[in-house]
């Protein structure tokens, strides 16, 4: 390891003992050397230009080409197709005008070289260039980010009555998901109520917490509305989910939301892409500590009378662990004895 600090500390001395020559021989050469302004080494670096441009811009094509397949994943929601299509349009503005520009700005520099026999012309502005140059990049951008602005209010506005509520709560290093019950209400929460047994801080003097249930993994209906209310316990923590097309940061102490309608089931997916081991996940996207990495949740998308019938099949938290409301009082105890006893 001492060697190879050493050898790079050697590499960096000569480049800049090199930099420095080059900077007194400019020097001299303002200072009206009988030195050649240019030499060999220019025509050179003009010609390595054009040589890094075509290697690396026909390498960036056919790297891109290649790997089409591991970034371009296919979409299982709804609004993930308009996500898509503002993206692609996006980057086939944004990409012409940085094939372009990085095009010109490599031949201009080839072309343009220093020659003693060419003076350089004097062209101090042009007010109609200048108009285009700033008129049209001004439309171009306002209609790109209006067309995502109105897509970002749509996903992260109110989201239709009938959709079903999923909360996702972020911590280290794990997700947590609650569902509401029958009333389809979720229950209050505290983080001051967060013990060993009831880990998501919920406050069960909320009678619409009696009926909420947990789930190991995120299970949803196709082709109906679902709202994510997302929130973290401890520190930043990122909801991502790629075949979605969602994303959206969980944050302590601002809650935050997101609704879609999943288009595909997990086993459309799976005979779509021909992976019987395929599944549709959320994973953390904000590096929040050591077991980042871990933060995976499965989503399982299925039809919406399995959904239904998974759905009447959950327990409600105080039905597994009735301690949670012991000491309510008295009228709320009865009601939530009620859930208890329920078979």
């Amino acid at each position: 390891m001492y060697g190879f600090l050493i050898s790079i500390g050697v590499v960096l001395l000569i480049m800049v003992i090199w930099m420095v020559y080059r900077i007194q021989t400019l020097i001299s050469v303002a200072k009206g050397s009988d030195k050649k302004i240019a030499t060999t080494s220019n025509k050179v670096n003009a010609i390595l230009f054009m040589v890094f441009l075509i290697g690396i811009g026909g390498w960036m094509v056919w790297y891109s080409v290649k790997e089409f397949h591991n970034y371009q994943l296919p979409i299982g929601s709804e609004h993930g197709i308009v996500t898509d299509r503002l993206f692609w349009i996006t980057m086939a503005v944004t990409g012409f005008i940085f094939i372009l520009t990085h095009i010109l700005l490599f031949w201009f520099s080839y072309h343009y070289r220093y020659d003693e026999k060419r003076r350089a012309a004097f062209y101090p502005d042009n007010n109609k260039l200048e108009i285009l140059w700033t008129l049209v990049p001004a439309v171009v951008l306002t209609v790109l980010v209006i067309s995502g602005w109105k897509a970002w209010t749509d996903i992260t506005g109110p989201a239709p009555d009938n959709a079903h509520v999923v909360e996702i709560m972020g911590y280290q290093f794990a997700w947590d998901v609650r569902y509401p019950g029958a009333d389809q209400q979720l229950g209050n929460y505290d983080y001051r109520l967060t013990t060993a047994t009831n880990s998501r801080g919920i406050d069960f003097t909320d009678k619409n917490a009696f009926d909420d249930f947990p789930s190991q993994s995120v299970v949803i209906p196709k082709g109906e509305p679902v709202l994510f209310n997302i929130r973290a316990r401890d520190v930043l923590h990122s909801v991502f989910a790629p075949h979605m097309r969602l994303k959206m940061d969980a944050v302590p102490g601002m809650p935050t939301r997101f609704w879609f309608v999943p288009n595909k089931t997990t086993e459309e997916m799976r005979a779509e892409l021909g992976d019987e081991e395929f599944e549709f996940e959320i994973a953390c996207a904000e590096v929040c500590g050591n077991g980042h990495f871990s933060m995976r949740k499965v989503i399982t998308v299925v039809e919406p009378e399995e959904y239904r019938k998974w759905f009447a099949e959950q327990t409600p938290f105080i039905k597994s662990n009735p301690d949670l409301v012991a000491d309510l009082p008295v009228e709320l105890k009865e009601l939530a004895e009620i859930y208890i006893n329920e078979e």
